[in-house]
Formats: structure tokens, sequence, C-alpha cells
């Protein structure tokens, strides 16, 4: 059975979907959450700091995301454009599903939640699954794939490709053809 500040998050999330965070109502996400206006206080103090929470745990969620892709693609022995591939599927369905994630990933530092480095985060995961992963790679050629993946990814996050697949197999073909030709 889901914690009281679960439900709240919940709310919160499910009302940050229906419109902007500033048409947010306290009352509204207590109400939806089947709590008191009180216990939302007592939980997080204040509407910002429902959003810290809101965001942080969106943010966490993307990110073990971003981990397990990784990990799995890994494990089943792709190449590093699969891998990093694997990542960019995760990232895309993240920012379909989360406003906040989104807003990470691509809106004006200065709208943006109050979220870690998203960018930053998948760029370092990314490079150090795909070193541990490649080690014959090269740190610095596999940092610029990277970087060169992300870029693409995010194009693909603000203006969607046919499908996620499309999208998955141009990053991977990306990470793939830069690899075989190292930056210099």
């Amino acid at each position: 059975m889901p914690t009281a500040r679960d439900s709240l998050l919940d709310a919160a999330f499910a009302a940050l979907g229906s419109g902007p965070w500033a048409a947010v109502r306290m009352v509204e996400v207590a109400a939806a959450a089947g709590v008191s206006r009180q216990t939302l206080y007592n939980e997080f103090r204040s509407k910002d700091g429902l959003a810290r929470a809101l965001a942080r745990r969106e943010a966490e969620a993307y990110l073990a995301g971003v981990d397990r892709a990784l990990d799995l693609a890994g494990r089943d022995c792709g190449d590093p454009g699969e891998c990093f591939a694997a990542a960019a599927g995760w990232t895309l369905r993240s920012a379909r599903r989360s406003p906040l994630v989104r807003a990470g990933l691509t809106g004006p530092r200065a709208h943006r939640p109050p979220l870690p480095d998203l960018v930053g985060a998948l760029h370092l995961r990314a490079v150090d699954a795909l070193e541990a992963g490649f080690p014959q790679l090269g740190r610095d050629g596999v940092a610029w794939a990277c970087e060169a993946a992300i870029r693409l990814t995010l194009s693909y996050v603000i203006a969607p490709a046919p499908s996620d697949e499309d999208a998955c197999l141009r990053v991977a073909q990306l990470v793939r053809s830069l690899l075989e030709r190292p930056a210099g």
C-alpha cells in the first residue's frame, strides 16, 4: 500500500499532466491523494518542497532506467551502438511519459524544474558503461560518440521520429560510425 508521501507525489504528477505547475493547487493535490492539506504540508512544508520532491523522484527514476537499459544491453553482448540505443529508447519513453524529465532534458536552463543535470548524468553513465563494456575503444572516442548520440536523441525528444525504433536505429548507427572513425 502506498504511503501518504507516495500518494501525494502521484497526485502532484497527475496534476502536472493536466496543466502548468503554477496552476496546481495544494488543496487539490491533497484531495486527489485522499489526505488532508495539513498532511501535505507536514510532509513537504510548501508547494516548492513538493516540486523538489517530485522532481527528485522523476530524476531518480529516469536515471535508474538509464542504468538498467545500459546494463541489460551490455549483458546481451550488444555492440556500443546497441548499448547506447537502449539508453536512447528509455530516454524517449521517459520524456514522453514525464513532463519533468522532458523539461529537464530539453528546457531552457532558467526554466527547468529543480532537477539534476540529466543530460550530463546520461552522458557520464553512457560513457562509463561503454568504456567498461568496450575498453578497447578509449574514453575520448566513447565520450565524443556519446555526446553526439545524446544530441541526436534529444532532437528526437523535441521532434519525434516516425517511431522510437527508427530513432534508436539511427542513434545506434551514429555511435557505430563515430567509433569506427575516432575524433581527431
